[in-house]
């Protein structure tokens, strides 16, 4: 259906090269988009970059999106290749788990600044990309990728990482106001379990009980995440913004 057709659009993905954003990167590419995707690691991104190919064009650019002048460097990268991009997914992230009174504030900095900060210094840094794609009809798409630990609080010490995500749910709605006149929409996604890097311990840990939490009774799938994404950055999703979307199978919406 042309309603959720990407064809002829550029989408650039951090964090790209695994878990969600790599789960994210594949359906637009099977949705007919052409994607960069970017990391901090150069064999990663080769790795992940070779393996979507089967889906579509994609390129990968490694940057160490913790730092500002990196962020940069990745949209002036893209933007030597790329007239406009219609898509910014921000997906790199990090967290950290530790007692109270043992939570270092190295640990706090590093979570916030790679999930906060740094979708925002993209954000500026992609925007002239992103303007001169969109359109009154077919606006260009910021997706922030954020978690159901941003909407109610976890069992986990992940002090940061809640407070973080809690943080990029309402810095969306702050540029989803600012950014619609400029016709770009920002939405995030709030991702429930998913079989991830950053999810392995929890999973291997209480997989179990989480899946006898949810209503749908299982963890997300990867079509479940392409298929949020497809569906935000499609004509499907043309009049949503400032959205924050739990797919989670139910386990936040409803506890």
């Amino acid at each position: 259906m042309d309603l959720f057709d990407l064809t002829g659009r550029t989408a650039v993905v951090t964090g790209g090269t695994r878990g969600i954003g790599m789960m994210m990167a594949r359906g637009l590419l099977q949705a007919g988009a052409s994607v960069w995707i970017s990391s901090r690691k150069a064999d990663a991104c080769e790795s992940a970059r070779a393996e979507l190919a089967r889906y579509g064009r994609v390129e990968a650019v490694p940057a160490d999106l913790s730092r500002e002048d990196e962020c940069v460097r990745l949209a002036h990268e893209v933007g030597d290749r790329e007239e406009r991009v219609h898509v910014l997914v921000n997906n790199a992230g990090a967290t950290w788990g530790a007692p109270l009174a043992e939570y270092p504030s190295s640990a706090w900095d590093k979570v916030l600044d790679l999930n906060v900060r740094s979708p925002f210094i993209l954000t500026q840094a992609f925007l002239p990309l992103l303007e001169a794609a969109a359109s009154e009809d077919d606006p260009a798409r910021i997706v922030n990728v954020g978690s159901i630990d941003g909407l109610t609080v976890p069992v986990g010490p992940t002090y940061a990482y809640s407070a973080s995500k809690a943080a990029l749910h309402h810095l969306t709605r702050h540029l989803a106001r600012e950014l619609g006149p400029r016709r770009i929409t920002v939405n995030a996604v709030a991702p429930g379990p998913f079989a991830s890097k950053m999810m392995a311990a929890t999973l291997a840990a209480s997989g179990d009980e989480i899946v006898a939490a949810a209503p749908l009774g299982r963890i997300g799938r990867p079509d479940d995440m392409a298929g949020v994404a497809v569906y935000l950055c499609s004509r499907a999703g043309a009049y949503v913004t400032g959205a924050v979307i739990p797919v989670d199978g139910g386990l936040a919406t409803t506890r």
